[in-house]
């Protein structure tokens, strides 16, 4: 947990979130955010029989980081995106027009963490005309961003691929995509 979430106007906000929270509807609600994903993952830990030694081999070598992007509902992610390297605010603008906005319905909510590239006017605009409104989390909370959780899992999941290329590794994305159910993607909103 950051130090940060104790500073006084950062635990008034988060304070406000968590009373605000209940009182939206949440099918309404997709949580947005971005996370990385790289040809070298593997599962940090493994079991064996006692007695017996773990082996498993990691590349140390050159490997290649790509970006993953997506919303998550009650019914699952939604816009999933994965870009080669990092996204800077231009590229966050034309995901959330060419991407995100299709996934919208009017009268949904979207909420982003604190990135500057979020905060930029072109995405409220673009979000706004699909008929959602737009709002921000805390500063230094991503514990309330339900999203993270879905991650979790991603990650754990592309770790057990071992995927090396970047085409495998997207392709590995798309699939995984499909795993998370409207069941689990509603534990996650609920425990956020």
């Amino acid at each position: 947990m950051a130090s940060e979430q104790h500073r006084p106007v950062v635990a008034r906000r988060r304070a406000t979130w968590k009373i605000r929270q209940p009182g939206l509807n949440p099918e309404r609600l997709v949580f947005f955010d971005e996370t990385w994903a790289k040809t070298n993952m593997t599962r940090p830990r493994g079991r064996v029989f006692n007695g017996k030694r773990l082996i498993a081999h990691t590349p140390h070598g050159h490997w290649k980081t790509t970006t993953f992007l997506a919303g998550l509902r009650t019914t699952g992610l939604v816009a999933p995106l994965v870009v080669d390297g990092a996204i800077n605010g231009d590229m966050f603008v034309a995901y959330v027009k060419q991407q995100l906005t299709k996934a919208l319905r009017p009268g949904d909510i979207v909420i982003l963490d604190n990135l500057s590239s979020h905060e930029r006017d072109e995405t409220r605009q673009a979000i706004e005309a699909a008929g959602a409104e737009l709002r921000f989390l805390p500063p230094y909370s991503p514990d309330l961003n339900p999203i993270e959780q879905a991650f979790s899992k991603l990650k754990w999941l592309l770790r057990s691929a071992k995927k090396r290329t970047v085409v495998s590794l997207w392709e590995t994305c798309g699939q995984l995509t499909d795993r998370f159910g409207e069941t689990e993607s509603r534990n996650f909103i609920c425990h956020a």
